[in-house]
């Protein structure tokens, strides 16, 4: 068989209407919190972990000034999100589920605020020097990944469309909804810089067609844009996995990265993180995020420093419901559950989501085929599971298991309330260490 893949014939429908909820925060006014006392700031970068730290313990720093740098790997600079003095470096956890070192900042609550880098004119500067920008700032997919925005743009042949993804498609998740409610025209100049970057024909702002208010929200802002539309697609899940809407939008397939069909996709709060580096010198700093779900007491979307410690955002929004939770880094189809609320926000972070423990009502597989009926992949999760309870790392890397995204898809539709995902999740874990 040598290095053949085993997929299902048929992708799942990716057409899945899930209840977002979302109505727990969407109208709510943004809450702008701050730490009690210190930011841990991660010394995290997709997978680099190596930094040169450009300030010495006890220095005075503010709002915006560069505290590192990536040694290896995609360059990634990071800023500092509070003013305040250096305290030097801790170890602690991370969303990431494993311990890393974070900056830890004293806040002088000042919030002193410092020009991160000189703005530049997109309008007159060339490509490069654009993209080169982009670099430099540090900007990062702000979505959930993470990854250096900059490494997309470097040599865009073929690239005809920038597909901007506004479609939150997770239940409860409302923070880029509010991003761009609160700040449209800096949507608007993200996408003419991404078009640009892109030497784009055109660039598709995706937004859900149940969020009327917000399509008509950027589509006032669109003057002046030419080559820049809005792009209305169906509430349904996954569509802002980058696959599903390229096939929603260009009505084309890839196998790798989403440029071999024409397109680059990026993060809608990294749009506007783009435009307020170009034309005010901003680098990320801070992070709107959500916080709902059923068992936190005032859901509300914040506003706050990367490095905030997330125990002190619950707080904020009332705390806990009930003694026993489930706490997830991100929503609840894709995020991470953490044991405890020590860990802290990082740049990529979209939403905290406090749900009620996981009720252990799971019966045996009932061999329904849903999961790879449904899965977007196309892989047959069952295959998986039954691959990692008999330890066959070669038949977990035969049934493609590295493929999968983890949307939680199969999860949610498994009748049996089996925790699919998080199987395919450890085979996944496995067959990657067999390759270090």
């Amino acid at each position: 068989m040598g290095g053949r893949i085993y997929m299902s014939l048929f992708l799942g429908p990716m057409r899945q209407h899930i209840p977002g909820k979302k109505e727990l925060t969407e109208k709510s006014e943004l809450l702008h919190l701050m730490p009690k006392k210190e930011v841990y700031i991660p010394l995290v970068a997709g997978r680099t972990l190596d930094f040169d730290i450009l300030v010495q313990e006890g220095d005075t720093v503010s709002v915006g000034t560069k505290l590192a740098e990536t040694k290896s790997g995609f360059y990634v600079p990071i800023y500092s999100s509070v003013s305040g003095t250096y305290k030097g470096i801790v170890k602690r956890m991370h969303n990431s589920l494993r311990p890393q070192n974070h900056m830890v900042i004293e806040c002088d609550f000042k919030q002193t605020r410092v020009q991160s880098f000189a703005p530049l004119d997109w309008q007159s500067a060339t490509r490069e020097e654009c993209v080169d920008f982009v670099k430099n700032a540090g900007i990062v997919g702000l979505g959930g990944a993470g990854f250096p925005t900059y490494v997309k743009y470097m040599k865009p042949d073929g690239v005809d469309y920038v597909l901007i993804n506004a479609v939150e498609c997770e239940p409860y998740i409302t923070a880029d909804y509010r991003s761009v409610m609160d700040d449209a025209q800096d949507l608007v100049t993200g996408a003419k810089i991404m078009k640009k970057m892109a030497e784009a024909k055109t660039v598709y702002i995706c937004i859900k067609e149940s969020h009327p208010d917000l399509i008509e929200k950027v589509k006032s802002a669109l003057q002046d844009a030419a080559g820049v539309e809005v792009y209305p697609v169906p509430d349904v899940y996954p569509m802002g996995w980058e696959r599903v809407l390229v096939r929603e939008v260009l009505h084309k397939e890839y196998g790798g990265l989403p440029a071999e069909a024409g397109a680059i996709i990026g993060n809608a709060s990294s749009a506007i993180a783009i435009a307020k580096a170009f034309e005010k010198g901003e680098a990320i700093t801070q992070k709107n995020l959500t916080v709902s779900g059923e068992c936190v007491k005032d859901p509300h979307n914040v506003c706050v420093p990367v490095g905030m410690p997330v125990s002190e955002i619950i707080e904020a929004c009332g705390g806990y419901t009930q003694d026993t939770v489930r706490l997830i880094s991100g929503g609840p189809m894709m995020g991470k559950t953490i044991v405890n609320d020590m860990f802290v926000v990082d740049r990529a972070m979209n939403a905290l989501t406090v749900l009620p423990a996981a009720n252990d009502d799971a019966i045996a597989c009932l061999r329904c085929g849903k999961c790879s009926d449904h899965c977007p992949s196309g892989l047959q999760p069952v295959r998986i599971t039954a691959a990692l309870k008999a330890n066959d790392v070669d038949e977990m890397s035969k049934r493609g298991v590295m493929s999968c995204i983890e949307c939680g898809m199969c999860t949610y539709i498994c009748p049996s309330h089996i925790d699919v995902t998080e199987n395919v999740r450890k085979a996944k874990r496995i067959v990657m260490l067999k390759k270090k």
